[in-house]
């Protein structure tokens, strides 16, 4: 129970400290404009009150990856504690608030834009395609996710093609319509549950007979199940597969949404900054019930091997600690949650998209023009194996996490701005997603040995920052 208390209080001294300190790098200025006021159309740009703005911020960020992310990665050992962390601290809350404050700066710009003006037209191009694809991938995997669940809760006429439908429903209205409607009315009452619910764990966590196994006597290697030992190692593996608790590129594709909406600049380090450590908060919570729950990492690990799920995990949690309410703050988590990522990745894939062709929102049947190729794409690849899916869809999240952190240091170097604050982040999760990449098996990866992956991850980093310096000397703006 210690390591977690001492986790918790270390995120907060994170956002008071270094969030404080970014702040201060970025140069936050209280008298300038934000774009929700010169570009206010009541569609996309309006300025909202400050805590809805962070409640919709946290909604749109945490979806299940701060709970099944926690609790898969917490299968690897305490090395997740640490990751959740220092990771949020230091890498995921960095890029969250530098690609809003960014956006704040550009006019409330999207991201692949923000990305294209750092690092060329080139990367533009590709990174317009990438990041549509993950919101379109966020799409489908949070509308199957949630209609299975439901469909298993319900009459056996409410099948889960009903439900798909019924979601995907949800998802357009909620894409079409004005910010402050759908979303600006139901988000902030699903992310005070999501984390009522968090705060009812750690009280039982705190306060009840439970035994949370801190594990550091035995070091921070691999306590996963026997079986998968080698093939998951936990460089790169748990980088991966705890995103949304430690850093996560699909937040930076949200961030310039809420940048849009933000009322003065002050106000971002608490609602951008101060989310990520939320959810990072909200992350340590759930993989410390895991662990306790079950009764260890390697009792967790043989909980998942005997075919449960995550869904599953939290449910029980939830029920037993909680009871009756517990449950349906559970059912709430669990499905409001990927609906409520879901939602928000098709709106934000269609601004992107309106941004690449410099098309006005303004009017309905423009929004409309702009979203139906989205939801057909997305129809398409809600007909994909769902494993297939997930795998491309974490790899994905990582790598544009990894180049807006390099957009990020190079928009820094070219202010004259302290870049190594967002520089060191970018060289690691470069390390990362190379390494995954050719590490994990095929189909998924290439499937070389691990010291290969590794040591190719290391000179492709090595090589970005060589090219970074270069460029620095080469023009002192930059």
């Amino acid at each position: 129970m210690q390591t977690l208390l001492i986790a918790l209080a270390i995120l907060i001294a994170g956002y008071l400290v270094y969030g404080t300190f970014v702040s201060r790098v970025l140069g936050v200025d209280t008298t300038r404009t934000t774009p929700a006021y010169p570009h206010r159309d009541n569609v996309d740009y309006m300025p909202m009150p400050t805590w809805k703005v962070f409640l919709i911020q946290f909604l749109n960020i945490a979806g299940l990856g701060p709970i099944f992310g926690a609790i898969m990665g917490v299968m690897f050992g305490p090395a997740a504690f640490l990751w959740i962390v220092f990771g949020t601290i230091f890498a995921g809350a960095v890029h969250d608030f530098c690609a809003a404050f960014i956006s704040l700066r550009s006019d409330g710009m999207s991201l692949p834009q923000i990305i294209g003006d750092q690092l060329g037209s080139n990367v533009r191009k590709v990174m317009n395609v990438l990041t549509i694809l993950l919101m379109i991938l966020v799409a489908a995997v949070f509308v199957l996710n949630p209609a299975d669940i439901i469909a298993g809760m319900t009459p056996d006429y409410l099948d889960r093609t009903v439900w798909i439908a019924a979601i995907f429903v949800y998802y357009m209205l909620a894409t079409l319509l004005p910010i402050d409607k759908l979303i600006g009315n139901l988000y902030p009452v699903f992310g005070f549950a999501l984390l009522f619910m968090a705060a009812g764990i750690l009280a039982v966590l705190v306060f009840g007979d439970y035994n949370l196994a801190a594990g550091w006597e035995e070091g921070i290697g691999n306590r996963y199940m026997e079986p998968l030992r080698d093939s998951h190692p936990i460089f790169p593996m748990m980088f991966v597969s705890i995103a949304c608790g430690a850093i996560s590129g699909f937040h930076a594709t949200q961030s310039p949404m809420m940048a849009r909406c933000l009322k003065n600049e002050r106000l971002a380090q608490p609602v951008f900054y101060g989310a990520m450590v939320a959810e990072g908060i909200v992350a340590l919570i759930w993989a410390a019930a895991a662990i306790a729950f079950t009764g260890g990492y390697e009792e967790l690990g043989a909980y998942m091997a005997n075919g449960k799920t995550a869904g599953v995990l939290v449910k029980e949690i939830s029920v037993n600690w909680l009871g009756t309410i517990g449950g349906l703050l559970a059912l709430l988590g669990v499905v409001a949650a990927p609906i409520t990522s879901g939602d928000t990745a098709l709106r934000s894939a269609r601004l992107i998209a309106a941004d690449i062709f410099r098309f006005d929102q303004s009017k309905i049947w423009r929004r409309l023009i702009v979203s139906l190729p989205l939801f057909g794409l997305t129809y398409l690849i809600m007909c994909i194996d769902y494993n297939v899916m997930w795998r491309y869809f974490a790899w994905i999240n990582q790598t544009i996490a990894m180049v807006t952190l390099w957009a990020i240091t190079v928009w820094l170097a070219r202010k004259g701005k302290l870049y190594v604050i967002s520089l060191i982040p970018a060289l690691f999760m470069t390390v990362v997603c190379v390494n995954y990449i050719l590490f994990a098996p095929q189909p998924e990866g290439l499937g070389l040995s691990p010291m290969l992956a590794t040591s190719t991850g290391i000179g492709v980093a090595a090589l970005l920052l060589m090219l970074f310096v270069r460029n620095i000397k080469r023009n002192k703006t930059i």
